[in-house]
């Protein structure tokens, strides 16, 4: 309300915009300037159109309090508002499993892991076999990471078949970036999630 012009909070929330800025802190340290919570990665900036005060908040803000947000010039619905920022969200995620493929591949000169950097950066995706040697070399390594980000490629019977005749060891390194369904896959082909899940 103090940034605002209006005096009621419905009104004072349409002065306010989603301004495309964004930033992924990496870590979830940070709060959200509106709601106060805590512990979040993602900061999405949101301007007042009449005083230009600015706030980093999280996205379900935007949401729960209907700040606008725009695609070439139009004004969102709460459903495509939710769809853009998911997006946004997806894209950060991608970049960030991009920069620790890309410090992995700079900390150890090896080709599967530069293979596994060129495989994501064009398909979005890891190949059972990349990311086991990707998770192992992660988790060696010390890079920081977040699993549940890397997105595994299941569609093609050749890695349903590698998945099937990998070590159930080697299965469990890359089991958190797996899908709830391809969890389901894992487990009908004799596998077992690792003992801390």
């Amino acid at each position: 309300m103090p940034l605002s012009v209006a005096d009621t909070l419905p009104e004072a929330f349409k002065e306010w915009s989603f301004t495309e800025e964004i930033v992924d802190h990496e870590e979830a340290i940070e709060t959200c300037y509106l709601c106060g919570q805590e512990n979040i990665r993602y900061h999405f900036k949101i301007k007042n159109q009449y005083t230009n005060h600015k706030l980093w908040v999280g996205s379900h803000c935007i949401l729960r309090f209907d700040v606008a947000v725009f695609d070439d010039g139009q004004q969102l619905s709460v459903e495509d508002a939710k769809k853009k920022l998911d997006k946004l969200t997806e894209k950060m995620q991608l970049d960030s499993c991009i920069r620790a493929l890309q410090r992995l591949a700079k900390a150890e000169d090896n080709v599967i892991l530069t293979s596994a950097l060129e495989y994501y950066q064009k398909n979005k995706k890891l190949t059972p076999k990349f990311a086991f040697v990707v998770f192992w070399r992660l988790s060696e390594n010390g890079v920081a990471h977040n699993p549940s980000f890397f997105k595994i490629n299941l569609r093609k019977k050749k890695y349903r078949k590698d998945l099937a005749e990998m070590p159930a060891s080697r299965v469990r390194y890359f089991w958190s970036a797996l899908t709830t369904s391809q969890r389901q896959i894992a487990l009908d082909l004799g596998h077992s999630p690792p003992p801390n899940i």
